[in-house]
């Protein structure tokens, strides 16, 4: 089973932490549209046939397409993926999109899940952020979109912003758990460097995230989960039972997927790739029927490496067995004497041969699995 990424990379606003690929013009928006369903011809044997489980439209914002727009796309793609009947089918979607009219015409479209960016009920938050939805429309969206008959509903929220306090994180949750949402991802917000929100920054006009307190409300967010009867099954990620999002599962799972649009990354698990982040330049090559791809064939410490960055977010951990048997035994024997400092502070724990995070061990999850590394031998 494998999964399709499609990137819609156009948003009404610039967010000021965000760094992904987008435009906040439209302009190019039916070209691109069509050079997306002419890559999904190109890359129709990437996957070599596996049946597809998942569809994930992200972005940008892909709550700007039209429910034509939208079944055009999926029409495309089923006549060159043989893609499951019931499979998961997402879309990524911001509040100030959704009204009972845009959610009545998605209906008509394959879309049976989404992930709502709402990030905060809390005006000051969402300023500092620069969202484009406001509070009310933060609080209409998830009762609307449920109203409408969608019930398979993720929303994204962030902590460690300098204008929430502990009050308002623990009732932007309470928020999420009287609407019963079954998926929530949280997220730490982190400074990435060349967006809006480092510059702020650097020029002291507005005050930056401290550590302190991302890690602080990261422990109040993994306590108010677990009362509340969510699984804490990836660093970010919290689902009532059987509702884990199974496209980025599928990623944590290591199982292929192919990525679409500008800046979309695709995996085989022999090779990586990804396409150019240049909306432009991304359209002229698919118009010349090349597709305009950097590739890098992982080498087998890029594999290693990877599965311990991946497994080590995840409740289920890393496989102790697979690693002894998938990947020569310097590796196993270098993790083997890595990990002391990590068990023995009780940032992590062995059981029944899975390598597991502890709940403080989450607090540093990209820090301890850079230091489990094995480096590459020139």
């Amino acid at each position: 089973m494998s999964g399709i990424y499609l990137h819609i990379p156009f948003c009404k606003q610039a967010c000021h932490y965000c760094n992904f690929h987008f435009s906040t013009s439209l302009k190019l928006k039916n070209e691109l549209l069509a050079a997306l369903l002419q890559e999904i011809y190109l890359q129709k044997d990437y996957l070599k046939g596996e049946t597809i489980e998942t569809v994930y439209i992200g972005g940008g914002t892909p709550s700007l397409l039209t429910a034509q727009e939208i079944n055009q796309l999926f029409e495309t793609l089923h006549q060159h993926f043989d893609i499951k009947s019931d499979a998961e089918c997402t879309l990524e979607a911001n509040p100030d999109d959704l009204t009972p009219q845009s959610l009545h015409k998605f209906h008509q479209t394959p879309i049976n899940r989404f992930s709502i960016g709402i990030q905060s009920f809390l005006a000051a938050d969402l300023t500092y952020m620069n969202r484009a939805h406001n509070v009310q429309q933060a609080l209409q969206c998830v009762p609307m979109t449920q109203d409408a008959g969608f019930e398979n509903i993720s929303i994204d929220l962030i902590y460690g912003t300098p204008t929430l306090n502990n009050e308002s994180w623990i009732k932007n949750m309470e928020t999420a758990f009287e609407w019963k949402v079954p998926h929530i991802s949280a997220y730490g917000l982190t400074v990435e460097e060349n967006t809006a929100l480092a510059h702020l920054i650097e020029k002291k006009k507005v005050l930056a995230p401290t550590d302190e307190k991302a890690q602080e409300q990261m422990l109040i967010l993994m306590e108010k989960m677990a009362e509340n009867g969510y699984e804490h099954y990836e660093v970010s990620n919290f689902s009532k039972p059987n509702h884990r999002s199974k496209h980025n599962t599928s990623y944590w799972l290591g199982k292929k997927y192919v990525g679409l649009g500008p800046a979309a990354h695709s995996y085989n698990q022999i090779s990586r790739q990804w396409n150019i982040a240049h909306n432009v330049k991304y359209i002229k090559s698919i118009k010349d029927n090349i597709l305009p791809a950097e590739i890098e064939i992982l080498t087998e410490v890029q594999k290693f490496n990877e599965y311990l960055m991946v497994y080590l977010r995840t409740s289920w951990g890393a496989d102790l067995n697979k690693i002894k048997n998938d990947f020569p035994s310097s590796y196993f024997q270098h993790l083997s004497r890595e990990i002391q400092v990590f068990l023995s502070t009780q940032k992590a724990f062995i059981e029944n041969d899975q390598l597991r995070l502890t709940p403080t061990g989450i607090l540093i999850a990209d820090y301890l699995t850079a230091q489990l590394f094995v480096e590459e031998i020139a």
